[in-house]
């Protein structure tokens, strides 16, 4: 009873001769895929930061709303102070 006496499934054989010519064969193509999807993705996260940084340095603050009369004598009459003209 030595190593040869017991028979392997061809399945194993089919299994080792993959493992073998693994690198012959090439990529999985499921792995392609993946690796482009996440290159993609990556790229586009980095491409909106670079923008973003870009436009914070070169952008003019954003101008605020002006305030309407009717709330700047709200404010003055909340703090005491009499509104003009009263």
């Amino acid at each position: 009873m030595g190593a040869d006496d017991f028979k392997v499934p061809p399945s194993f054989d089919r299994v080792k001769n993959a493992a073998r010519d693994g690198a012959a064969q090439g990529f999985n193509p499921g792995l392609i895929v993946l690796l482009v999807i996440g290159g993609l993705l990556l790229s586009f996260l980095v491409g909106n930061y670079v923008l973003y940084t870009y436009a914070q340095k070169t952008l003019p603050p954003k101008k605020k709303k002006p305030v309407s009369k009717k709330k700047m004598k709200k404010e003055r009459l909340k703090q005491g102070v009499s509104a003009p003209g009263e």
